[in-house]
């Protein structure tokens, strides 16, 4: 194996030592809070063929991989069958193709073998070796990882590596930051079984158990379901600086790799923030911008869009139950923490938690509006999402089991008739409010917001 490549492949000299030796192992190790992410009992073991693992900057893909390294050494796959590269330190897909072939032939042949390829993105042409190989016939009895930063790569997959695949029945995984649901796991507030019963929806959670819920949703809107900050708040009881830096910068970085301005970037931020979970169109972006043409704004958003930072809501067409493509979309970050971060970034301070965050989270305006986008952001995770722009507006409408359910969201202690025009004209809608207990509205089932997210989840 290439010697560059030795500091993430320690199980190689002893598999026992992996975990203590692994720098990403390690660092997780020193962490208040350990995350095991339920991705790693669905990634294949034994089914040969080209899977993808795509999601944002620093919520720990590597890491995942690294986790899985171990379970695999742990289950008793042989070191020398499990293999680690980064693309940060491969150029084109030409010393993909080598690097690939040599550690392949040092690999035994007689059982099956696992090539994780993390950060393939930064590989320029990666698509074009990992076909070559495929084609070459070089990847039969090989599990392959591919891991990156940008959604792409799994359109690309599936597009380029037709018939490549794999037998599996899911070969493309979406890794998203936690869910409220696996951040409260984490944090160990509840015991399984108390846990279980505030779930069941047959059973009135208790008041402790809903007080708990209503502080971690409150914590949830500063640190979202990024690890580094839930373990910032955890230990420190505030997210560091260098936590929304280090976010901010790889925003940036990431975006200037792919040929962008960072002054458009900034602006394109600027105006997400200040029209944050309003309804936008690219035209009146532009007039707003210093950017000329409404293509280029619309190109940042599905950049961001792309590496998993930014989630672009379209309007309902309520028959279709598809997106109304002439409509106005609305913009927001795919999870509070980088809604910080690049608050962050754009108005720089000294302290940014103490003089932005909780500024923020504690404005009822500004919370209502990350409320509302984790809302939105937990249902996309697992159905089509939109909102419905008719005579008045509902903020979510999923579609389920060809229908659409909608769903108002208001935290908020006021609730104003004109506000749920909408969602009233629905039988399947519901209301989730700042309200500690169930009830209706109108006729409209409501019930408190951190309850209903938690138990969001496929159906």
């Amino acid at each position: 194996m290439d010697i560059r490549f030795f500091p993430h492949n320690t199980h190689l000299d002893d598999p026992g030592l992996f975990v203590e030796r692994d720098p990403h192992l390690r660092q997780l190790q020193q962490q208040l809070l350990v995350f095991r992410s339920h991705l790693l009992d669905k990634l294949p073991r034994h089914e040969p063929g080209i899977y993808t693992v795509a999601g944002a900057r620093q919520i720990g893909k590597t890491t995942l991989m690294k986790q899985w390294m171990a379970e695999l050494l742990q289950s008793g796959v042989a070191p020398k069958r499990i293999a680690y590269l980064t693309g940060e330190l491969i150029d084109d897909h030409h010393s993909l193709v080598r690097l690939v072939t040599e550690t392949l032939d040092e690999m035994p042949t007689a059982d099956v073998r696992y090539l994780l390829l993390d950060e393939v993105t930064y590989i320029r042409d990666w698509d074009k070796g990992i076909k070559y190989l495929a084609d070459a016939g070089l990847l039969e009895n090989v599990v392959m990882f591919l891991s990156g930063s940008d959604l792409v790569i799994i359109k690309d997959a599936r597009m380029r590596f037709p018939g490549r695949r794999g037998t599996a029945g899911t070969v493309d995984f979406h890794f998203y930051p936690l869910t409220f649901l696996e951040t409260v796991k984490l944090k160990q507030r509840f015991t399984a079984d108390e846990l279980g019963r505030v779930m069941n929806t047959e059973v009135e959670p208790t008041i402790a158990a809903i007080d708990i819920l209503y502080e971690e949703f409150e914590l949830y809107l500063v640190h979202g379901g990024f690890l580094t900050a839930i373990n910032d708040v955890a230990r420190h009881k505030r997210i560091m600086p260098a936590t929304l830096y280090t976010y901010s910068d790889w925003i940036r970085g990431d975006v200037l790799k792919r040929g962008k301005q960072e002054h458009y970037l900034r602006e394109v931020l600027e105006a997400m923030v200040k029209r944050y979970g309003s309804q936008v169109t690219w035209n009146n972006l532009a007039r707003e911008l210093s950017i000329d043409h409404p293509k280029t704004v619309a190109d940042y958003v599905a950049l961001l869009s792309s590496m998993d930072a930014a989630f672009v809501q379209a309007a309902l067409v309520e028959d279709r139950l598809a997106a109304a493509p002439k409509k106005a979309r609305k913009l927001m970050f795919a999870d509070p923490f980088i809604f910080h971060a690049v608050r962050a970034w754009l108005t720089p301070c000294k302290d940014p938690y103490a003089d932005q965050v909780k500024f923020v989270v504690s404005d009822p305006k500004w919370a209502g509006k990350l409320a509302e986008a984790c809302v939105v952001t937990h249902y996309r995770r697992y159905y089509p999402t939109y909102y419905i722009k008719a005579e008045g507006e509902v903020d979510v409408a999923y579609v389920y089991q060809n229908r659409f359910w909608p769903v108002e969201v208001k935290w908020t202690t006021q609730l104003r008739p004109k506000d749920l025009k909408q969602i009233t004209k629905y039988p399947n809608g519901r209301i989730l409010t700042k309200s500690r207990q169930h009830g209706k509205i109108h006729g409209i089932p409501a019930e408190p917001l951190p309850l209903a997210l938690l138990r969001i989840a496929p159906q």
